[in-house]
Protein backbone atom coordinates (compact mmCIF):
# COMPACT_ATOMS: atom_id res chain seq x y z
CA UNK A 1 0.00 0.00 0.00
CA UNK A 2 1.37 3.37 -1.20
CA UNK A 3 1.71 5.85 1.94
CA UNK A 4 0.04 8.96 1.34
CA UNK A 5 1.37 12.12 2.53
CA UNK A 6 -0.20 14.33 5.09
CA UNK A 7 -3.70 15.54 4.60
CA UNK A 8 -3.44 19.62 3.67
CA UNK A 9 -6.80 19.97 5.54
CA UNK A 10 -6.58 17.04 7.45
CA UNK A 11 -9.36 18.64 9.70
CA UNK A 12 -11.96 18.68 7.08
CA UNK A 13 -14.46 16.04 6.39
CA UNK A 14 -17.98 15.82 4.39
CA UNK A 15 -19.70 19.59 4.69
CA UNK A 16 -22.60 19.71 7.21
CA UNK A 17 -24.80 20.58 4.19
CA UNK A 18 -24.24 16.97 2.78
CA UNK A 19 -24.11 15.72 6.05
CA UNK A 20 -27.98 17.10 6.72
CA UNK A 21 -29.11 16.60 3.14
CA UNK A 22 -27.74 12.60 3.68
CA UNK A 23 -29.94 12.14 7.04
CA UNK A 24 -32.90 13.83 5.59
CA UNK A 25 -33.21 11.67 3.12
CA UNK A 26 -32.51 8.91 5.02
CA UNK A 27 -35.60 9.75 6.75
CA UNK A 28 -37.79 10.87 4.63
CA UNK A 29 -37.77 14.12 6.46
CA UNK A 30 -38.56 17.72 4.77
CA UNK A 31 -35.52 19.34 3.70
CA UNK A 32 -34.47 22.81 4.85
CA UNK A 33 -31.51 22.58 5.95
CA UNK A 34 -28.98 23.32 2.30
CA UNK A 35 -29.64 26.33 0.64
CA UNK A 36 -31.60 25.09 -2.75
CA UNK A 37 -35.39 26.08 -4.14
CA UNK A 38 -37.84 22.99 -4.57
CA UNK A 39 -39.03 24.60 -7.03
CA UNK A 40 -38.93 25.09 -10.99
CA UNK A 41 -37.08 28.10 -12.21
CA UNK A 42 -38.66 30.36 -14.70
CA UNK A 43 -39.76 28.84 -17.94
CA UNK A 44 -38.58 31.85 -19.68
CA UNK A 45 -34.99 31.27 -18.67
CA UNK A 46 -34.97 27.54 -19.98
CA UNK A 47 -36.44 28.45 -23.20
CA UNK A 48 -34.09 30.42 -23.47
CA UNK A 49 -31.44 27.44 -22.88
CA UNK A 50 -33.25 25.33 -24.85
CA UNK A 51 -32.83 27.69 -27.73
CA UNK A 52 -28.83 28.66 -27.42
CA UNK A 53 -28.13 24.73 -27.10
CA UNK A 54 -30.18 24.34 -30.68
CA UNK A 55 -28.56 26.93 -32.23
CA UNK A 56 -25.14 25.18 -31.98
CA UNK A 57 -23.79 27.38 -28.69
CA UNK A 58 -22.43 24.69 -27.45
CA UNK A 59 -18.40 24.94 -27.47
CA UNK A 60 -16.36 26.89 -24.88
CA UNK A 61 -16.95 30.40 -24.00
CA UNK A 62 -14.02 32.62 -23.54
CA UNK A 63 -12.26 32.61 -20.94
CA UNK A 64 -13.10 35.18 -18.66
CA UNK A 65 -17.11 35.12 -19.79
CA UNK A 66 -19.43 36.02 -22.70
CA UNK A 67 -19.49 39.68 -23.33
CA UNK A 68 -23.12 39.89 -23.58
CA UNK A 69 -24.10 38.32 -20.15
CA UNK A 70 -20.98 40.85 -18.65
CA UNK A 71 -22.63 43.27 -20.07
CA UNK A 72 -25.49 43.03 -18.19
CA UNK A 73 -24.32 42.47 -15.33
CA UNK A 74 -22.12 45.55 -15.39
CA UNK A 75 -25.94 47.36 -16.30
CA UNK A 76 -27.31 45.63 -13.03
CA UNK A 77 -24.29 46.64 -11.41
CA UNK A 78 -24.56 50.12 -12.34
CA UNK A 79 -27.85 50.51 -12.16
CA UNK A 80 -28.19 49.09 -8.05
CA UNK A 81 -24.91 50.49 -6.28
CA UNK A 82 -23.99 53.52 -8.84
CA UNK A 83 -20.61 51.49 -9.74
CA UNK A 84 -19.32 50.91 -13.17
CA UNK A 85 -17.13 48.05 -13.95
CA UNK A 86 -15.89 47.56 -17.30
CA UNK A 87 -17.46 44.30 -18.51
CA UNK A 88 -14.43 43.31 -20.54
CA UNK A 89 -11.75 43.35 -18.65
CA UNK A 90 -13.57 43.75 -15.10
CA UNK A 91 -15.71 40.71 -14.54
CA UNK A 92 -15.46 37.72 -14.54
CA UNK A 93 -18.19 34.69 -15.19
CA UNK A 94 -17.09 32.05 -12.72
CA UNK A 95 -18.39 28.61 -11.73
CA UNK A 96 -20.41 29.63 -9.26
CA UNK A 97 -19.79 32.25 -6.10
CA UNK A 98 -17.72 29.47 -4.48
CA UNK A 99 -15.26 29.35 -7.43
CA UNK A 100 -14.94 32.86 -7.17
CA UNK A 101 -14.08 32.24 -3.76
CA UNK A 102 -11.30 30.12 -4.44
CA UNK A 103 -9.71 31.89 -7.39
CA UNK A 104 -9.99 34.78 -5.26
CA UNK A 105 -8.08 33.50 -2.11
CA UNK A 106 -6.01 31.74 -4.58
CA UNK A 107 -4.69 34.29 -6.55
CA UNK A 108 -3.93 37.05 -3.56
CA UNK A 109 -3.05 34.34 0.04
CA UNK A 110 0.11 33.33 0.19
CA UNK A 111 1.81 31.12 3.28
CA UNK A 112 1.64 33.28 6.63
CA UNK A 113 -0.39 35.53 4.91
CA UNK A 114 -3.39 36.50 7.38
CA UNK A 115 -7.23 36.59 6.50
CA UNK A 116 -9.84 38.20 8.85
CA UNK A 117 -13.27 36.30 8.82
CA UNK A 118 -16.75 37.09 10.49
CA UNK A 119 -18.42 33.81 12.18
CA UNK A 120 -20.57 31.94 11.63
CA UNK A 121 -18.81 32.11 8.26
CA UNK A 122 -19.99 30.08 5.48
CA UNK A 123 -17.76 26.60 5.00
CA UNK A 124 -15.72 27.54 2.24
CA UNK A 125 -13.52 30.33 3.65
CA UNK A 126 -10.90 29.07 5.80
CA UNK A 127 -10.39 25.78 4.30
CA UNK A 128 -9.48 27.65 1.14
CA UNK A 129 -7.23 30.34 3.02
CA UNK A 130 -5.55 27.24 4.96
CA UNK A 131 -5.12 25.26 1.56
CA UNK A 132 -2.73 28.20 0.81
CA UNK A 133 -0.47 28.72 3.23
CA UNK A 134 -2.65 31.54 5.14
CA UNK A 135 -3.96 32.08 8.80
CA UNK A 136 -7.70 32.79 9.93
CA UNK A 137 -8.23 35.42 12.31
CA UNK A 138 -11.94 35.09 13.48
CA UNK A 139 -14.31 37.52 14.99
CA UNK A 140 -17.30 35.78 16.84
CA UNK A 141 -20.84 37.38 15.95
CA UNK A 142 -22.81 36.11 18.56
CA UNK A 143 -26.65 35.22 18.73
CA UNK A 144 -28.99 37.35 19.03
CA UNK A 145 -28.28 40.52 16.92
CA UNK A 146 -24.97 38.94 15.60
CA UNK A 147 -23.37 42.23 16.11
CA UNK A 148 -19.63 43.29 14.37
CA UNK A 149 -17.35 44.80 17.88
CA UNK A 150 -15.15 46.68 14.84
CA UNK A 151 -12.61 47.77 17.80
CA UNK A 152 -12.07 43.85 18.07
CA UNK A 153 -11.48 43.79 14.53
CA UNK A 154 -9.07 46.33 14.47
CA UNK A 155 -7.02 44.69 16.67
CA UNK A 156 -7.11 41.57 14.66
CA UNK A 157 -5.36 43.75 12.24
CA UNK A 158 -1.57 43.21 11.48
CA UNK A 159 1.45 43.89 9.33
CA UNK A 160 0.19 40.49 7.76
CA UNK A 161 -3.58 40.86 7.20
CA UNK A 162 -4.10 40.24 3.39
CA UNK A 163 -7.25 40.46 3.17
CA UNK A 164 -11.12 40.74 5.00
CA UNK A 165 -13.80 38.14 4.04
CA UNK A 166 -16.95 39.80 4.31
CA UNK A 167 -20.63 37.98 3.31
CA UNK A 168 -23.58 40.44 2.97
CA UNK A 169 -25.76 39.11 3.75
CA UNK A 170 -24.54 36.89 5.87
CA UNK A 171 -25.61 33.41 5.49
CA UNK A 172 -26.42 31.97 8.25
CA UNK A 173 -27.65 34.77 10.64
CA UNK A 174 -29.48 36.74 7.83
CA UNK A 175 -27.83 40.16 8.79
CA UNK A 176 -26.76 42.82 6.55
CA UNK A 177 -24.00 45.06 7.03
CA UNK A 178 -25.17 48.76 8.18
CA UNK A 179 -23.96 52.19 7.36
CA UNK A 180 -22.02 52.53 9.84
CA UNK A 181 -20.11 49.32 9.72
CA UNK A 182 -18.98 50.01 6.15
CA UNK A 183 -17.41 53.27 7.36
CA UNK A 184 -15.55 51.39 10.64
CA UNK A 185 -14.08 49.11 7.78
CA UNK A 186 -13.16 51.94 5.51
CA UNK A 187 -11.35 53.35 8.55
CA UNK A 188 -9.29 50.00 8.99
CA UNK A 189 -8.53 49.38 5.30
CA UNK A 190 -7.31 53.31 4.51
CA UNK A 191 -3.77 53.46 4.29
CA UNK A 192 -2.94 49.87 4.05
CA UNK A 193 -2.60 47.39 1.36
CA UNK A 194 -5.67 45.17 2.56
CA UNK A 195 -7.98 43.45 0.03
CA UNK A 196 -11.39 42.50 0.61
CA UNK A 197 -13.46 40.10 -0.61
CA UNK A 198 -16.95 41.02 -0.65
CA UNK A 199 -19.36 37.37 -0.83
CA UNK A 200 -22.44 39.30 -1.64
CA UNK A 201 -24.36 35.96 -2.99
CA UNK A 202 -27.63 37.14 -1.65
CA UNK A 203 -27.54 40.73 -2.49
CA UNK A 204 -30.69 40.95 -4.36
CA UNK A 205 -32.84 39.14 -0.65
CA UNK A 206 -33.61 41.71 1.51
CA UNK A 207 -36.40 42.63 3.50
CA UNK A 208 -38.59 45.11 4.82
CA UNK A 209 -37.40 47.73 2.19
CA UNK A 210 -34.07 47.83 3.46
CA UNK A 211 -31.14 48.21 1.67
CA UNK A 212 -28.46 45.89 0.81
CA UNK A 213 -25.00 48.07 0.56
CA UNK A 214 -22.46 46.26 -1.66
CA UNK A 215 -18.81 46.62 -1.21
CA UNK A 216 -18.28 48.72 -4.52
CA UNK A 217 -20.68 51.43 -3.34
CA UNK A 218 -17.96 53.01 -1.63
CA UNK A 219 -14.95 54.12 -4.34
CA UNK A 220 -12.30 53.72 -1.05
CA UNK A 221 -13.48 50.40 -1.00
CA UNK A 222 -14.43 48.88 -4.18
CA UNK A 223 -10.84 49.95 -5.67
CA UNK A 224 -9.60 47.48 -3.25
CA UNK A 225 -12.47 44.44 -3.47
CA UNK A 226 -13.67 41.40 -5.20
CA UNK A 227 -17.54 41.53 -5.19
CA UNK A 228 -18.24 37.91 -5.37
CA UNK A 229 -22.29 37.12 -6.51
CA UNK A 230 -24.32 34.08 -8.15
CA UNK A 231 -26.94 33.43 -10.94
CA UNK A 232 -27.71 30.15 -8.50
CA UNK A 233 -29.21 32.48 -5.68
CA UNK A 234 -30.45 34.74 -8.48
CA UNK A 235 -32.45 32.79 -10.02
CA UNK A 236 -32.89 29.59 -8.70
CA UNK A 237 -30.82 27.10 -10.25
CA UNK A 238 -27.97 26.49 -8.15
CA UNK A 239 -27.16 23.39 -9.82
CA UNK A 240 -25.85 25.62 -12.92
CA UNK A 241 -22.91 26.82 -11.01
CA UNK A 242 -22.60 30.34 -12.33
CA UNK A 243 -21.38 33.55 -11.22
CA UNK A 244 -19.27 36.35 -11.09
CA UNK A 245 -16.29 38.36 -9.50
CA UNK A 246 -16.27 42.07 -10.02
CA UNK A 247 -13.14 43.61 -9.43
CA UNK A 248 -10.42 46.93 -10.84
CA UNK A 249 -8.61 45.69 -13.64
CA UNK A 250 -5.65 45.29 -11.69
CA UNK A 251 -7.11 42.73 -9.29
CA UNK A 252 -9.12 40.76 -12.80
CA UNK A 253 -5.57 40.56 -14.41
CA UNK A 254 -4.57 38.73 -11.58
CA UNK A 255 -7.47 36.55 -10.93
CA UNK A 256 -7.75 35.42 -14.59
CA UNK A 257 -4.09 34.23 -14.19
CA UNK A 258 -5.71 31.42 -11.61
CA UNK A 259 -9.56 30.97 -13.13
CA UNK A 260 -7.57 29.90 -16.66
CA UNK A 261 -6.33 27.15 -15.01
CA UNK A 262 -8.47 25.71 -12.65
CA UNK A 263 -11.99 26.55 -14.73
CA UNK A 264 -10.99 27.95 -18.50
CA UNK A 265 -14.69 28.74 -18.91
CA UNK A 266 -17.76 27.96 -17.64
CA UNK A 267 -21.00 26.54 -19.61
CA UNK A 268 -21.95 28.77 -23.01
CA UNK A 269 -25.48 28.34 -23.66
CA UNK A 270 -26.94 28.87 -20.15
CA UNK A 271 -24.15 32.13 -19.91
CA UNK A 272 -26.23 33.23 -23.13
CA UNK A 273 -29.78 32.40 -22.00
CA UNK A 274 -28.65 34.31 -18.54
CA UNK A 275 -27.67 37.64 -20.57
CA UNK A 276 -31.14 36.99 -22.49
CA UNK A 277 -33.48 36.85 -19.51
CA UNK A 278 -31.80 40.03 -17.60
CA UNK A 279 -32.62 42.32 -20.14
CA UNK A 280 -35.64 42.23 -18.08
CA UNK A 281 -34.50 43.82 -14.72
CA UNK A 282 -38.27 42.72 -12.84
CA UNK A 283 -36.34 39.50 -12.96
CA UNK A 284 -34.16 39.93 -10.26
CA UNK A 285 -35.98 43.35 -8.76
CA UNK A 286 -38.83 41.48 -7.56
CA UNK A 287 -36.83 38.91 -5.84
CA UNK A 288 -37.12 40.92 -2.30
CA UNK A 289 -41.29 40.89 -2.41
CA UNK A 290 -40.77 36.80 -3.63
CA UNK A 291 -38.55 36.05 -0.96
CA UNK A 292 -40.37 37.92 2.18
CA UNK A 293 -43.55 36.61 1.45
CA UNK A 294 -41.67 33.01 1.96
CA UNK A 295 -40.31 34.51 5.28
CA UNK A 296 -43.18 35.96 6.63
CA UNK A 297 -45.27 32.67 5.81
CA UNK A 298 -42.30 30.52 7.62
CA UNK A 299 -42.47 33.12 10.29
CA UNK A 300 -46.02 33.48 11.09
CA UNK A 301 -46.21 29.73 11.28
CA UNK A 302 -43.61 29.48 14.11
CA UNK A 303 -45.25 32.82 15.87
CA UNK A 304 -46.96 30.58 18.79
CA UNK A 305 -44.48 27.91 18.92
CA UNK A 306 -41.30 27.71 21.31
CA UNK A 307 -38.85 28.63 19.04
CA UNK A 308 -37.47 31.87 19.28
CA UNK A 309 -37.28 33.93 16.19
CA UNK A 310 -34.11 35.68 15.37
CA UNK A 311 -34.42 38.61 13.00
CA UNK A 312 -34.23 38.05 9.14
CA UNK A 313 -32.69 40.66 7.26
CA UNK A 314 -31.95 39.05 4.79
CA UNK A 315 -30.89 35.57 2.57
CA UNK A 316 -33.27 33.03 2.47
CA UNK A 317 -32.41 31.52 5.56
CA UNK A 318 -34.39 31.90 9.21
CA UNK A 319 -32.38 31.57 12.91
CA UNK A 320 -34.52 29.65 14.93
CA UNK A 321 -32.94 29.45 19.04
CA UNK A 322 -34.97 26.86 20.71
CA UNK A 323 -33.57 26.65 24.27
CA UNK A 324 -36.84 26.67 25.45
CA UNK A 325 -37.59 23.69 23.84
CA UNK A 326 -34.63 21.32 24.57
CA UNK A 327 -31.13 21.52 26.42
CA UNK A 328 -29.33 19.71 23.72
CA UNK A 329 -26.42 20.94 21.84
CA UNK A 330 -27.66 22.41 18.37
CA UNK A 331 -26.00 19.40 16.50
CA UNK A 332 -27.80 16.42 18.53
CA UNK A 333 -30.82 18.92 18.35
CA UNK A 334 -30.57 19.36 14.53
CA UNK A 335 -30.45 15.45 14.18
CA UNK A 336 -32.96 14.94 16.80
CA UNK A 337 -35.17 17.08 14.60
CA UNK A 338 -34.19 15.40 11.20
CA UNK A 339 -35.27 11.75 12.75
CA UNK A 340 -38.07 12.67 14.94
CA UNK A 341 -39.38 15.23 13.76
CA UNK A 342 -39.18 14.75 10.37
CA UNK A 343 -37.65 18.43 9.50
CA UNK A 344 -33.69 18.85 8.52
CA UNK A 345 -31.98 21.79 9.34
CA UNK A 346 -28.62 23.23 9.61
CA UNK A 347 -26.84 23.57 13.23
CA UNK A 348 -24.95 26.91 13.65
CA UNK A 349 -22.46 25.54 15.15
CA UNK A 350 -21.08 24.19 12.55
CA UNK A 351 -20.12 27.77 11.16
CA UNK A 352 -17.67 28.34 13.67
CA UNK A 353 -14.24 26.83 14.26
CA UNK A 354 -14.44 26.45 17.70
CA UNK A 355 -18.16 24.90 17.83
CA UNK A 356 -19.76 27.91 19.59
CA UNK A 357 -23.20 26.50 20.38
CA UNK A 358 -25.69 28.88 21.48
CA UNK A 359 -29.03 26.76 20.60
CA UNK A 360 -29.30 28.23 17.58
CA UNK A 361 -30.54 26.16 14.06
CA UNK A 362 -30.90 27.28 10.55
CA UNK A 363 -34.31 26.46 8.08
CA UNK A 364 -34.12 27.02 4.29
CA UNK A 365 -37.15 28.84 3.22
CA UNK A 366 -36.43 28.84 -0.44
CA UNK A 367 -39.64 26.23 -0.64
CA UNK A 368 -42.85 25.47 -2.36
CA UNK A 369 -45.86 26.66 -0.31
CA UNK A 370 -46.68 22.96 0.85
CA UNK A 371 -43.08 21.93 1.15
CA UNK A 372 -43.07 25.11 4.22
CA UNK A 373 -46.74 23.79 5.41
CA UNK A 374 -45.83 20.61 5.67
CA UNK A 375 -42.80 21.77 7.98
CA UNK A 376 -44.34 24.31 9.95
CA UNK A 377 -46.92 21.03 10.89
CA UNK A 378 -44.10 19.00 11.78
CA UNK A 379 -42.72 22.17 14.11
CA UNK A 380 -45.80 23.23 15.49
CA UNK A 381 -45.69 19.69 17.38
CA UNK A 382 -42.75 20.79 19.20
Amino acid sequence: MIQLPLSKLSNVGTTIFSQMTQLANENEAINLSQGFPDFMPDSELLDHVDHFIKKGFNQYAPMGGMIGLKEEIAGKIENSHQAVYHPDSEITVTAGGTQAIFTAIATFVKKEDEVIIFEPAYDCYEPTVELFGGIVKRFEMKAPDYEIDWNVVKNLVSEKTKMIILNNPNNPSGKILKENDIQELIKIVEGTSILILSDEVYENIVFDGKQHLSICKYPELKNRSLLVASFGKLFHVTGWKIGYCAAPKYLTDEFRKIHQFNVFSVNTPMQLALAEYMKNPDHYNQLNQFFQEKRDFLRQGLANTSFELLDCEGTYFQALKYDKISDKNDLDFAHELTINHKVASVPFSSFYKNRLNENVIRLCFAKKQETLERALENLSKL
